[in-house]
């Protein structure tokens, strides 16, 4: 199925110079085939201009690209024709300190973080095990952190708290700043949402 601004991507897409799409967005063109091959969360995506359709190449990539395919699809077009090549701040953000982010706070909009802790919260190895496994990097924030790479130029951290007897576990999400300079809030969000939901695949 098509998901809502999908053919405007797609078109987008195709009128732009493989070359330039390449550098910008840290992905590879195949000529031959007429598919981009972008890495998104340790998975190698293929997006074939022909057919114009997005796979995987893993049992992880498919659950990505079909399961998660409201979050994934089209965050994946507009990162590929809007990223730009710029290096990363090292400020890192909440959500909610996003142009438009208190959309983050709203109804199901809200990100299921506290699923994450609720899986995770006692079990730090099997959370660093899944991040790996999603070609993360462990980072020195919280008990236990992650930065995860939806996109090559987006990072995600997510902050683990393990918590005690007086505090329950809980997780946090942030944002480099220059995610501003690639995708809108509301494919920010998509793209926050495909990466929490990637982590809590059983």
């Amino acid at each position: 199925m098509a998901w809502p601004g999908e053919e405007k991507g797609w078109d987008l897409l195709a009128r732009q110079n493989p070359q330039d799409v390449e550098a910008r967005s840290k992905s590879l063109y195949n000529g031959q085939s007429s598919k981009y091959e972008l890495l998104c969360l340790g998975q190698d995506i293929h997006i074939s201009l022909t057919d114009r359709t997005i796979n995987g190449t893993s049992p992880f990539g498919n659950y990505m690209t079909s399961n998660l395919g409201d979050y994934a699809q089209l965050s994946i077009l507009r990162y590929l024709t809007d990223s730009k090549d710029l290096p990363l701040t090292g400020l890192l953000l909440r959500p909610s300190d996003l142009p438009g982010g208190d959309m983050f706070m709203k109804g199901t909009h809200v990100l299921p973080l506290d699923r994450i802790a609720a899986v995770f919260g006692k079990r730090n190895e099997s959370y660093l095990d899944r991040g790996l496994s999603l070609g993360g990097q462990r980072q020195d924030y919280g008990d236990i952190s992650l930065v995860l790479f939806p996109f090559p130029r987006i990072p995600i951290t997510l902050i683990l708290w393990s918590g005690d007897n007086e505090f329950p576990s809980r997780c946090s999400l942030l944002f480099d700043s220059s995610c501003l300079s690639h995708l809108t809030t509301d494919l920010l969000w998509s793209t926050a949402m495909m990466t929490v939901e990637m982590m809590l695949r059983i």
